[in-house]
């Protein structure tokens, strides 16, 4: 849902922190386009513990911090150290940078090994997912050149995932990648086009698998609307009749069933979710299971209502449904945050008004409040992650 335009302001304050960084951390890399403010100290932890060594369920976070300054990236990584295991990151595909192979450099590399860098000075490791499509609307691709074909049939756009998710499969290894998220949406919006992402997903697979046999791959899937929730997009499909045929096109190269999930969105409250929403996923398959995005507003924003009792019922519909399968469990944000501060941030780098205000709807999914204080399902959390 709203990651991928997020990741961009995101990505701008990331840069900024660590060129002010550099000076008491050498390992991280400036960007000479950046200039330094007065230096600041970046804690580290020695050890960072693989997510491939933890035996159980791993908890994580999109690492968006609740303002939109250098203080806040420094000391939002410092807490989500204590409450997580690993960083999400999704990260757009860089699409001139790696069409023509893996080879060069570019800021977006320079960017990862940056936001590497911070996740593990605070002792967290991360998941990857390569992201072509617009992260609050994945029903059309994003940052594409505008002379491309916005078509996974494409071969310039099928050579820059390729090339982009290799590289990153080379550089860093990671246990847990994923090739896309909620791929559902796209499918319904363009059935014409979805066959050619599915074959472009089958052969990054067996080239990953060939590189790194022990990565685990999948794309995820909108589990609200896989389940036709809403009459107005559900395509004609009976409410609760879940398109598993979206799911099951990928197998057998579907590592883990990943899914995400706002309910808030689609039910006026938790109390009206099906007792068996996230359940009937275990009688489908015997595959791993991941939530790889979502999260429930604490409070009514817009049209969409929520309280904080909601969100720790979000948080044990999905443990004891189906927490004994979740390989990983990303909830979107640690901390509210605060829309207004990022607005300039999103307006230079072009971020639409409209789309500004679809992701302020996320703005009160976090689990900690503006001034600081822990929201009740942050306790909840800490209890499950520290219980697996």
């Amino acid at each position: 849902m709203p990651k991928c335009k997020l990741s961009i302001v995101l990505t701008v304050l990331i840069l900024a922190a660590l060129a002010c960084g550099t000076e008491t951390n050498p390992s991280i890399q400036s960007d000479p386009s950046q200039q330094a403010a007065q230096p600041q100290e970046i804690s580290t932890q020695p050890v960072v513990t693989p997510i491939t060594e933890l035996e159980s369920t791993v908890f994580g976070f999109f690492p968006s911090p609740p303002e939109a300054s250098f203080e806040a990236i420094i000391s939002h990584f410092q807490l989500l150290g204590q409450h997580a295991d690993f960083i999400l990151m999704q990260r757009e595909v860089p699409w001139k940078d790696f069409v023509d192979g893996t080879e060069g450099e570019s800021q977006q590399r320079t960017d990862i090994e940056n936001l590497t860098i911070l996740t593990e000075q605070n002792g967290m490791d991360r998941i990857f997912v390569v992201d072509p499509l617009n992260g609050l609307n994945r029903r059309e691709f994003f940052g594409l050149p505008d002379t491309w074909e916005a078509s996974f049939a494409n071969p310039d756009v099928r050579a820059a995932i390729t090339n982009f998710t290799i590289w990153i499969v080379q550089e860093y290894q990671p246990h847990y990648l994923g090739l896309a998220s909620e791929i559902n949406t796209y499918a319904d919006a363009h059935p014409d086009d979805f066959p050619h992402y599915v074959s472009l997903y089958k052969e990054i697979y067996d080239l990953v698998k060939t590189e790194a046999p022990d990565t685990q791959v999948f794309v995820t899937f909108q589990w609200d609307d896989l389940n036709n929730v809403l009459p107005e997009i559900s395509e004609g499909r009976a409410a609760f009749d879940t398109n598993w045929d979206q799911i099951e096109i990928f197998e057998p190269q579907l590592d883990i069933w990943a899914i995400s999930s706002y309910p808030y969105v689609f039910f006026p409250s938790m109390s009206e979710v099906p007792g068996d929403y996230y359940s009937r996923l275990l009688d489908r398959t015997d595959k791993p299971l991941a939530v790889a995005e979502g999260g429930y507003s604490s409070r009514q924003i817009g049209p969409f209502t929520g309280t904080e009792q909601d969100q720790v019922d979000y948080l044990n519909a999905i443990h004891t449904q189906i927490g004994e399968r979740l390989d990983f469990w990303v909830y979107l944000v640690l901390s509210d945050f605060n829309i207004d501060s990022f607005k300039q941030f999103m307006q230079e780098q072009g971020i639409e008004n409209d789309d500004i205000d679809t992701l302020g709807m996320f703005a009160s999914t976090g689990l900690i409040n503006p001034d600081g204080t822990p929201k009740p399902a942050l306790q909840l959390w800490d209890q499950l992650r520290e219980g697996n």
